[in-house]
């Protein structure tokens, strides 16, 4: 069974990158400008290692216990693997993601980037952080709107314990190619505007499993894929 679950998450990354690479080469750019991210919410440690063992090193968390635990599972691994946290943060777990994971998608108030920034340990580089815009003004959607960016990226550049690396967007679930591609361009503008004021911002994580092809042809340069990697989650298995 092990086998032949490894030869599934191997084939499904492998699909996923010839696909990526497929959408860029017709979007005239390179599979290298976007960075596959496999969230691996809900999944065990078995399948990370199936996925590492396919060549995948950055892995996406959304609950910050069972992504804890993870990181502790695979600390001593080499080439070290890279974890994102993109699901919501309440101020009670910031600690947890700031001295565990090397990235945080979901920065969207002051209050938790300052949280994050003191809780950082100093041993560790500075935590990557994105901003993340509710673009399509969802009430049940975290994020702030594109108008909100600018003061908080000023924020956040003044803090030593954090860097910021771009923006990150989850749009209303949206079947239509074009009006997805509309929603990713404004957020891609938003991002080059971004560009302006600090050069280190390079990330602009959008694109999942369903909408990756317009948000590859807007500009993404990280998309999260989990179901087209490991399949169907079991929510019941979350910690």
């Amino acid at each position: 069974m092990n086998l032949l679950q490894h030869s599934a998450i191997a084939e499904n990354l492998q699909h996923v990158r010839e696909r990526i690479a497929s959408i860029a080469a017709l979007c005239e750019r390179t599979p290298e400008e976007v960075t596959l991210l496999a969230v691996s919410k809900t999944k065990p440690a078995s399948a990370i290692e199936e996925a590492i063992a396919a060549g995948q090193l950055a892995f996406g968390e959304n609950y910050v216990q069972e992504g804890v635990e993870k990181v502790a599972a695979f600390a001593d691994h080499q080439p070290p693997l890279v974890w994102h946290f993109i699901g919501p943060l309440q101020s009670n777990k910031s600690r947890l993601v700031a001295e565990n994971f090397d990235w945080c998608h979901t920065l969207d108030r002051l209050k938790i980037a300052q949280r994050l920034n003191e809780q950082r340990p100093q041993n560790k580089p500075p935590l990557q952080v994105l901003i993340q815009v509710n673009i399509s003004d969802e009430q049940s959607k975290s994020g702030i709107t594109l108008a909100e960016v600018p003061q908080l990226a000023a924020e956040i550049g003044a803090m030593p314990q954090l860097r910021l690396r771009g923006l990150m967007a989850i749009p209303a679930a949206e079947s239509d190619y074009q009006r997805q591609l509309a929603v990713f361009q404004q957020m891609a503008a938003a991002f080059k505007q971004l560009q302006q004021s600090y050069p280190q911002i390079d990330t602009l994580s959008m694109g999942m499993t369903d909408d990756m092809p317009a948000a590859i042809a807007a500009g993404s340069t990280m998309v999260r894929i989990g179901t087209a990697i490991f399949g169907a989650r079991d929510y019941a298995a979350k910690v």
